[in-house]
């Protein structure tokens, strides 16, 4: 079972930074999109991809779509016994049908709980927890890091590749999103006492002036952390656990909306998507966008342990 609740490390700093295009999308349509529109998350899920390998074996721990250039990008734990404590990733570039396009190994990185993608020309940067510490023998990022996309590249937490941001000294276990329809970079931090969320313009991130826009708590009780999208005002958060006796069929799969202008929590659904899957675990979100319509994906593990797969659903309906 794979776990993203809280891993208390006072003290550490937090770096965040995440840049999304907007080319699937023109500015008036992704700021009318953005600003309005919300997933309804009673809608029925359609899928993307089914069951398919990763370049390791390990599960999926989150993923992200590259809207200019067609690829998905999925993070996991790396092969080997000691790599969840050390903190190793496997970064794996596939098609939108699930095609391995490529890998890249991330040494001493974190969890993978969250990842965003940032095109830019031909290229794509790929934007993740680093510098992990281990805690109860699983390792959490205690920065952020955004590092161009090369195959067959491993990089280390004090590669020259890489570029740091510290946007909340003292905070912990940071992640962040992109969002596709606004270019906003959301972190997803643990400030000592509970889970938060802050909103920041890409462009102000990537200048060196990043100042919060909104900046809310996670509600609480929702479950096994897995994973969040941001799409305009709102984010979606996955939460759940991997089938077992205590969890069968359809499981204990749910998303939940949140307002991130006021920290509301609007919406929480189950998702049965795959539910006929072995294992099933949810694992990571992401916004896919197709004809300047979006999509809100989602990520399930599957498979016996040392051969996992990876599918993604997604919903289409919007409120």
């Amino acid at each position: 079972m794979t776990l993203h609740g809280p891993v208390t490390r006072r003290g550490l700093l937090k770096l965040g930074a995440g840049v999304a295009a907007t080319a699937a999308l023109t500015p008036a349509a992704a700021t009318a999109a953005g600003a309005a529109a919300r997933f309804d998350l009673t809608a029925p899920s359609t899928s993307l991809i089914w069951k398919k390998a990763l370049y390791d074996e390990t599960v999926m721990q989150s993923f992200t779509i590259d809207n200019v250039h067609g690829h998905i990008y999925t993070v996991q734990v790396r092969n080997g016994s000691g790599s969840n404590a050390a903190g190793h990733l496997c970064l794996t570039k596939m098609s939108l049908t699930g095609t391995i396009l490529g890998h890249m190994y991330l040494q001493g990185f974190g969890h993978g709980v969250q990842i965003g993608v940032e095109p830019s020309g031909a290229a794509a940067y790929l934007w993740t927890e680093t510098d992990g510490v281990s805690d109860d023998g699983s390792s959490r990022g205690t920065r952020l890091a955004r590092f161009t996309f090369v195959n067959g590249q491993t990089l280390t937490t004090s590669s020259t590749a890489l570029t740091k941001y510290t946007l909340i000294a003292g905070a912990t276990n940071t992640t962040c999103a992109i969002d596709p329809s606004t270019d906003r970079l959301i972190m997803r931090y643990w400030d000592g006492s509970s889970f938060r969320f802050a909103v920041y313009a890409l462009s102000a991130v990537t200048s060196g002036t990043p100042e919060p826009l909104h900046d809310v708590a996670q509600p609480s009780g929702l479950g096994t952390f897995q994973g969040y999208a941001a799409y305009g005002d709102f984010a979606y958060i996955l939460t759940g656990n991997a089938y077992s006796d205590a969890n069968p069929a359809p499981g204990n799969t749910y998303i939940t909306s949140l307002d991130l202008r006021t920290g509301q929590q609007i919406q929480r659904a189950r998702s049965v998507a795959g539910k006929s899957l072995d294992y099933r675990e949810p694992e990571g979100m992401a916004i896919q966008i197709v004809s300047g319509a979006p999509r809100l994906c989602l990520g399930l593990a599957s498979g016996l342990s040392g051969a996992r797969l990876a599918s993604i659903f997604y919903k289409t309906e919007l409120v």
